[in-house]
Parts: C-alpha cells; structure tokens; sequence
C-alpha cells in the first residue's frame, strides 16, 4: 500500500479531527490500552493538537482516508499530568518534544509507517529548536490475561530508534477501559532519545 504522510498544523487539522477521533478510538480500544474511546472526548482532545502553537499532527492517508496519525508537541505546552512528571524528576520540560500517540490501522502495520512517524515528528521537534524527544507508553503485566497471543511488544522497535526508558520516570492516566462503568488509573512509563 502507497500511503502518504503530511504534517499537519493549526487550522490545517480541523476539517480531519472527526476522522482522528474514530481513529484514535478503533487503534485504542485494543490491546495493549484497552480504551473505550468517546468521539466528543476525542474531538476535545485534539482540537488541543490544532490550538497549540507548537503542535503537529502527522497524518498517514491511504488515498484521501485517514489511517494513521501520530501527534507531538513542546512539553512545556501538554497536559499538566505529562509536564508534571518531569518537574517532580527535576527534568526541564522546555527541553522537550512530547510525542502524545501513534496510532496506525492494522492493515497498514509493518510497512515503514512507524519508522516515518518518528522521522517525521523529530524533524518538528527539530524545527522547534528542541533537543530532546520523549513519550510514554502504558505499563501492563506481562502475563495479564488480556493480552492477546502473539502480541509483540514495541520496546525492541523504539530502542531501534534510539529511545531509551527513563528509568524511575512515569505518570498516571485515567480512562475508562472497554466493557468497564468508570475510570482507571493505568501507569504510563516515558522513553527518551537525545536528537542527533
């Protein structure tokens, strides 16, 4: 498949923040987030991404169809739970490009997609002057019964990249999981990578 990636920003995002949301849900609502997604939530959330200065949205479009996006922006301008965690390490988070998800339908795994999501947002975060790139990723048992057979953990594939965890480094994020009446809090670790 022949998929095309844009950087997205400002006003740019807005006519494809429905199309975001639903996708955002549908990659979510697996393993290993388990989130039960709801399409207003969603719209909020990303009208943030389009609000903020220095945020971009990478989009991956299989002709004029939405099927992957990953989202990134300065750490000094995401939500407090994310900045906050790196104060209390006594971190800079000015120093930072904060890369909020990366979500791609199944049907285009394995096909370089990932690879051109971290390409494409370490060139925003280098057009930003920033020198520094982090994300997180939910922490879940190894043996929880959930997890699907065969599931392969992407650790390998950031390390690859150059993405270290930070060692001690996590927050706290709640959300509802499928099937369930109320939020959870699930721990989220961060990984890290100095840019070249």
């Amino acid at each position: 498949m022949d998929l095309r990636f844009e950087t997205l920003r400002g006003s740019a995002l807005h006519p494809w923040l429905p199309a975001l949301a639903r996708l955002r849900i549908a990659v979510f609502k697996d393993w290993p987030y388990l989130y039960e997604g709801d399409e207003a939530y969603e719209a909020r959330y990303l009208r943030a991404y389009a609000d903020s200065a220095g945020a971009a949205v990478i989009l991956a479009q299989d002709g004029a169809t939405a099927v992957g996006a990953a989202t990134c922006e300065p750490m000094a301008e995401t939500h407090g739970e994310v900045r906050q965690a790196f104060l209390d390490a006594g971190r800079d988070p000015a120093a930072y490009c904060y890369f909020g998800e990366s979500v791609l339908l199944p049907a285009y795994r394995g096909q370089g997609a990932g690879v051109r999501f971290f390409e494409l947002r370490e060139a925003h975060a280098r057009s930003l002057g920033l020198s520094r790139t982090t994300f997180c990723a939910v922490r879940r048992d190894a043996d929880d019964p959930r997890r699907p057979p065969g599931y392969t953990p992407l650790g390998a594939f950031w390390h690859k990249r150059g993405y270290a965890p930070c060692a001690g480094l996590s927050c706290t994020l709640g959300w509802r999981e499928t099937g369930a009446d109320a939020e959870t809090p699930h721990i989220l670790d961060f990984w890290e990578r100095a840019l070249p």
